[in-house]
């Protein structure tokens, strides 16, 4: 059994705020300072002018940034709704409608489209675990059309589920070669102490038959970039992962972005309070080194010597499972190198545009 995970960050669309250069360090502890007082019950005036402050320095008084409407099809006809207003003009062939309206979802380059085929091409698994799909048809699309130009057979199951974000950010998993999927779990409606949604985007369980009548239990995550919330999240992780280790099961895989490195205080409870194993520590695991001044060097929080991108991706298996690894590696030949950091890459990637994601795909194989 081969099994992928890859956050593939969007098909086709992909949001204009995923898109934006990253935040300064500045302005990411302003966003985790003001999550924090939004989250107090009890507010006193300092408080309360903080985050008017903050609101300011990370400009949310900007409304116009905004997308300003939504377009739909509705009964064959290209229908516009202003946001708030109940006018609806209507672009048909009696209308000669024209005009433009900024819109929340930019395309992705057809290259980086392909990188990403690519990616999954060459690694070819059995079971493939996603992050960031737009929706479930698009993955059809790219499953059907995209994939068999590249000599691959398409996925048979396909799974798609929204998450608490709204920004195209869903997740699912894809099965061929007669694994088949039994059932599902979301945690959309999981709350923290507080009574706010503990996963911002979601944390799924998936029940999948293999070929021969076994089951393999995979748990695919995609944690906060806040550190607070990030702990909670990986505590939560960590007991339904030992939950379903006190009912005797025992084949179960944990993955996705957790968007931390391993030896952080945040991964704590699911990394160093649990017995699962990260693929990425097995003898077994190889992937392309860097070249140049980067090549004999372990830089920390990165995978493996020479491998020098930071570690947020994670394919975590049991220990039952992890002793019946036979292969194991990483695919980032569709990742753009930001920094000094340099590895091989597909040739026609030439610009950061190109690129499948910013995130690698990890794999392992296994003889069940």
């Amino acid at each position: 059994m081969k099994i992928a995970n890859f956050n593939i960050q969007n098909l086709f669309y992909r949001n204009r705020e995923l898109i934006k250069n990253s935040h300064s360090k500045n302005a990411s502890e302003w966003i985790d300072e003001l999550d924090l007082l939004l989250r107090k019950c009890s507010k006193d005036t300092c408080d309360n002018e903080r985050i008017k402050d903050l609101s300011f320095l990370l400009g949310f008084e900007k409304t116009a940034d905004m997308p300003y409407a939504v377009l739909k099809n509705k009964g064959g006809e290209l229908c516009f709704k202003k946001e708030g207003v109940q006018n609806i003009t209507r672009a048909s062939f009696l209308t000669d409608w024209e005009g433009w309206v900024r819109l929340a979802n930019q395309p992705i380059h057809e290259k980086a489209i392909f990188s990403k085929a690519y990616m999954i091409a060459e690694t070819d698994p059995d079971i493939l675990v996603l992050q960031e799909v737009e929706d479930r048809a698009s993955l059809m699309e790219f499953n059907t059309e995209f994939l068999p130009l590249l000599k691959v057979s398409p996925y048979q199951e396909v799974m798609v589920l929204e998450t608490n974000d709204s920004r195209g950010l869903g997740m699912g998993v894809l099965l061929k070669n007669g694994y088949t999927l039994d059932s599902f779990k979301n945690h959309l409606h999981d709350l923290d102490d507080e009574g706010f949604s503990l996963f911002n985007i979601d944390c799924q369980e998936y029940n999948i038959r293999t070929p021969e009548g076994d089951t393999i239990w995979v748990i695919s995550n995609q944690f906060s970039v806040e550190d607070l919330q990030r702990r909670k999240q990986a505590k939560k992780v960590a007991e339904i992962y030992q939950r379903m280790q006190s009912v005797g099961k025992e084949a179960i895989i944990v993955c996705g972005t957790l968007n931390d490195v391993s030896y952080s205080d945040c991964l704590l409870p699911l990394i160093r309070e649990t017995d699962l194993k990260d693929i990425s520590k097995h003898k077994c695991f190889q992937t392309d080194t860097d070249r140049g001044k980067d090549a004999s060097y372990f830089r920390l929080g990165a995978y493996h010597l020479g491998v020098n991108i930071k570690q947020k991706d994670y394919l975590m298996l049991s220990p039952s499972l992890f002793q019946k690894i036979r292969k194991a590696g990483m695919n980032r030949k569709g990742t753009w190198p930001k920094r000094r950091p340099n590895w091989k890459l597909y040739p026609s990637i030439v610009s950061r545009s190109h690129a499948a994601s910013e995130h690698p795909l990890v794999w392992a194989k296994m003889d069940l």
